[in-house]
């Protein structure tokens, strides 16, 4: 798992005046919206007794702990200690991550690393969200699998024919004709033509009337650290669809998506897009499940990769490189309690490297270090 980047943790839609729990890169984290609207994402912990706070209640701007009613402002401090006395101080170690957040393209995104402003990698460009000719839908599933197993089935044209061959893969075509690449540090996009079968349904019925082309232009791409764009011209229009797939642990993965349509643009259609969205999701899960190993390899050469696997293997490489970079969710962002030996993941927030004079003030640090944590580079050592 990839920290260092903005992460769409969940559904614009679905943060309100409450707190919400929200799990990425193996650790909780709540969400909840301030009084003027904007979002704040803080780690799910009550410093105290471990509360969760999402399990809270909101008093102003500030969440409260369920267990013992510590209130915790939006940048993470603990403002209030309801059992202490007038005139006790609150300690400095009373205080829990808070992430920056961003509310853009219908989802709530956090940073989740400590990276400066000005380091930090760009959130996905979604441009057919502004787009008034387009509807979106929204729908989501958890996969028991890897994340990245599931991103790379995704982005992945060879498997349409066999996975999907009732919906839009053709199992009399299964050839990829070879594709060139279009990409940068943080995406990797093609267009691939393949030659699905005729539409079925309300979809197929009304595409009748239109001439129909012997390939049909894929846009398949994958962008930094979760994100697949699937972009697929139909005789009626466009369907673009984003899976957000959000890593939970190692072997659980949730994929929030949102389907962009210009055709049928009616609330009437809504339904018959997600149901055709969920078809597809049914058809990849057994088969992403039961891929082994569960994780992804580190080595490009564990696996056998042919030319229809590029854009694949140009996010491994790129991968790679990140693992280098120190990037990875490894050994030093797990903790380990002394007393029944748990583990939890505490992903280092920007508050931890921007207030030096906080640096030994947090009780949930990374294993083996009272500084600000900064990433290992051993990828065997962690998730």
């Amino acid at each position: 798992m990839l920290k260092n980047f903005w992460y769409a943790l969940e559904f614009s839609h679905a943060v309100e005046r409450r707190p919400r729990k929200a799990t990425c890169l193996g650790q909780d984290f709540v969400l909840y919206r301030r009084r003027d609207g904007s979002v704040a994402c803080l780690s799910d912990l009550c410093v105290h007794r471990g509360g969760a706070l999402s399990m809270g209640t909101l008093k102003d701007d500030t969440v409260v702990c369920p267990y013992h009613g510590w209130e915790y402002e939006p940048d993470g401090a603990c403002v209030k200690i309801p059992a202490n006395p007038p005139g006790r101080g609150i300690p400095k170690k009373a205080r829990v991550d808070a992430y920056p957040v961003v509310e853009r393209y219908g989802m709530i995104w956090a940073f989740l690393g400590d990276l400066p402003e000005q380091e930090r990698p760009p959130i996905p460009h979604i441009p057919q969200h502004d787009d008034p000719s387009f509807r979106a839908v929204h729908c989501e599933m958890e996969m028991r699998a890897n994340y990245e197993r599931a991103m790379e089935n995704a982005v992945d044209a060879a498997h349409t024919p066999f996975v999907h061959g009732t919906s839009f893969g053709n199992p009399d075509k299964p050839e990829i004709p070879d594709f060139e690449i279009t990409s940068d540090d943080w995406m990797a996009e093609a267009d691939i033509p393949l030659s699905p079968p005729p539409p079925k349904g309300t979809w197929g019925a009304l595409s009748r009337r239109r001439p129909r082309a012997e390939h049909v232009v894929v846009t398949n791409g994958w962008y930094l650290p979760n994100v697949v764009k699937l972009h697929i011209r139909l005789p009626l229009g466009d369907l673009v669809l984003y899976d957000f797939n959000i890593p939970i642990s190692q072997d659980r993965t949730l994929i929030k998506i949102i389907g962009y349509r210009n055709f049928f643009t009616g609330k009437w259609a809504d339904r018959n897009a997600i149901q055709r969205i969920f078809k597809i999701l049914n058809q990849d899960r057994p088969i992403v499940e039961a891929q082994r190993p569960e994780l992804l390899p580190f080595d490009l050469s564990d696996e056998l990769h042919i030319r229809s696997d590029a854009l694949q293997v140009a996010y491994r490489r790129r991968r790679a490189q990140l693992i280098e970079e120190g990037w990875w969710v490894g050994g030093d962002d797990v903790i380990t309690g002394d007393g029944p030996r748990r583990t939890a993941t505490v992903i280092p927030s920007p508050a931890r490297r921007d207030n030096p004079e906080l640096a030994r003030a947090w009780i949930h640090k990374a294993r083996g270090d009272s500084t600000p944590a900064v990433s290992g580079k051993n990828p065997e050592s962690g998730a």
